[in-house]
């Protein structure tokens, strides 16, 4: 499920009953498959760290004939991919998590909008009604753990004549049930690798008091009644994204997530999670393994995981690779944001 026109195709998702509980199968694109370490494709996504989007170009993390054909899981067609099985509970909660390189064939390729009415009409197929009801009870788990869910409207910039214009769209409430699919996976495979003491994860402190304050102005500066006594995970919860002064705050969520990056787990790692190794808007230890298509990172992790799953040691080119990898993300993600900007 992605934008209408996309493809390149990171997930694909299938959910099903399991007794009082849920299955959940996820497909990540199997990029490791194609990409030779230390070939030139490696060292080309090593300088780029991710995919660029502009008006008019995206720059992809790798060749298009990877990134939208033979690695993409477009339907229709086998593809290899990191298959990940999530066993959950009535409340949403993981019982049993496995992963592992498998083929898979992608039955169809949905869009957002079309999902959303297919549900709101009570004609999408069980899968889709499952997404639904998981989606739901992870945000529920979501809301308990203190973790932040903001719906940032999305900025479109579509064309104009000649020129470009602005569009701001807010998101249907699957998208944010198809994003918790995505969290749940990255936090299983966070705590695999805090467990086995390998990998790379996604990590933020709590941003300090002074952020938080410097919000509350704003907000009151846009109109937007925040009691003391409410959280800013609470307040943004119940803000809608479509009226300007609600859009303009809930972009301000990166006055927060700034200071996000990514930290190398060592063996000798806390099986606690020290604070240090979790991220503070996800309320969890969490880690990036499901866009490998667009994010270089995703690569590396889904390796360690696969490792650990299956009882072998991690590739030595995994190992090599990870001590520089937060740098080059941090580079990759700061040169994203400037052309988000300039643009």
């Amino acid at each position: 499920i992605d934008p209408a026109g996309s493809t390149d195709l990171d997930q694909a998702v299938w959910i099903e009953r399991r007794g009082s509980g849920y299955r959940v199968h996820y497909a990540i694109a199997d990029v490791a498959s194609f990409v030779r370490a230390g070939g030139a494709i490696d060292r080309e996504a090593h300088t780029r760290g991710v995919t660029f989007y502009s008006p008019d170009l995206r720059t992809s993390l790798h060749p298009p004939v990877l990134s939208e054909g033979a690695a993409s899981l477009l339907p229709d067609v086998d593809r290899p991919a990191v298959l990940w099985r999530i066993d959950l509970d009535s409340a949403g909660l993981p019982v049993e998590v496995d992963v592992e390189r498998a083929l898979v064939r992608s039955r169809a390729k949905l869009a957002y909008a079309e999902v959303q009415k297919g549900l709101d009409a009570g004609t999408a197929d069980e899968s889709l009604v499952l997404l639904r009801e998981v989606g739901r009870r992870r945000q529920e788990l979501e809301v308990e753990r203190g973790g932040i869910d903001v719906r940032v409207p999305d900025q479109e910039i579509e064309a104009d004549g000649p020129g470009f214009r602005l569009a701001m769209r807010a998101p249907h409430p699957v998208e944010g049930w198809n994003a918790q699919i995505s969290l749940l996976t990255g936090m299983s495979a966070a705590r695999i690798m805090l467990d086995a003491g390998v990998g790379i994860v996604r990590t933020m402190p709590p941003p300090p008091d002074d952020d938080y304050e410097r919000l509350r102005r704003t907000a009151e500066g846009l109109g937007i009644d925040w009691p003391r006594d409410v959280s800013y995970a609470e307040l943004v919860r119940h803000l809608d994204p479509r009226p300007p002064a609600h859009a303009a705050f809930l972009n301000l969520v990166t006055i927060l997530l700034r200071s996000a990056g990514y930290t190398v787990v060592e063996r000798e790692a806390d099986d606690d999670a020290p604070d240090v190794l979790r991220h503070a808007a996800v309320a969890a230890p969490y880690a990036h393994v499901t866009a490998p298509l667009r994010r270089l990172v995703d690569r590396y992790g889904a390796e360690c995981c696969l490792a650990v799953a299956a009882g072998r040691e991690v590739p030595q080119w995994v190992l090599d690779g990870l001590p520089a990898l937060p740098e080059e993300m941090r580079v990759a993600d700061q040169r994203a944001r400037a052309l988000d900007r300039a643009c």
